[in-house]
């Protein structure tokens, strides 16, 4: 149950824009999106005890999630504030008309400059772990991404990427099937990377049709000022 705890991690939350139909921040890394089994503060429960604190509300509060980051993904989200903005904003979603492009940092390069990656993947629920599979396989569902370098240095890549499928772990799961695992991904790229190092993945776009005004809103976000991110600082800024 949201408490005091979750209205005081709210303030950490930077918030986009806000108006009665969508909430739209910037999630912090390491926090996730919606309760786990780690009882750790989640992104979903915050907001909502921040709404119930800030607007006064004496009954529950509505927020409904419409895409998710993972846990050590930060970067720009959108939450609705009403049923109807839910419904609207999922079927964006599962038309791949909400535009989500995010930055990574990779060891290696990928073998081309630019390019579609398209594979199919089966998510395993007992170790929340998804593997790439072979077409017509059970549960495999296919995932598509374009991806473009934008600079490579120092045995790593800075990468944009733009997701047309929203599968668990897909982005590091596809970037790991080129040769390519992300900076400090345990789990798809543990040959390469240390414990403790924060993965470099960050979601610095958003762009969906406004649920009752129809007009098409644009968010940005951009990664924190360290490393590996700092290796290419201008660059950075000049995705705004």
């Amino acid at each position: 149950m949201a408490g005091p705890k979750d209205v005081s991690e709210a303030s950490q939350i930077p918030v986009l824009f806000e108006d009665n139909h969508v909430l739209v921040v910037v999630k912090p890394v390491n926090m996730p999106t919606q309760e786990d089994d780690s009882r750790d503060p989640d992104l979903l429960s915050v907001l909502k005890a921040d709404l119930k604190h800030r607007h006064h509300k004496p009954g529950n509060v509505y927020l409904g999630l419409v895409h998710r980051l993972d846990r050590p993904v930060g970067g720009v989200m959108v939450f609705a504030k009403t049923s109807k903005a839910a419904s609207r904003l999922s079927d964006a979603v599962r038309t791949r008309q909400l535009d989500k492009t995010y930055v990574a940092v990779v060891h290696g390069k990928p073998p081309q400059p630019q390019a579609t990656l398209r594979h199919w993947l089966r998510k395993d629920t007992r170790t929340n772990t998804v593997s790439v599979v072979k077409q017509g396989q059970p549960d495999a569902k296919e995932a598509v991404l374009d991806y473009q370098v934008l600079g490579s240095q120092d045995g790593f890549s800075l990468i944009r990427i733009k997701l047309h499928t929203g599968r668990p772990h897909q982005i590091r799961v596809q970037l790991a099937a080129t040769g390519c695992p992300l900076y400090g991904d345990q789990r798809y790229g543990a040959a390469v990377n240390k414990p403790g190092q924060q993965l470099a993945l960050w979601s610095t776009g958003l762009a969906f049709e406004h649920p009752t005004l129809k007009e098409t809103l644009r968010f940005r976000s951009l990664p924190p000022e360290q490393h590996p991110w700092f290796l290419w600082s201008e660059l950075i800024r000049d995705l705004t």
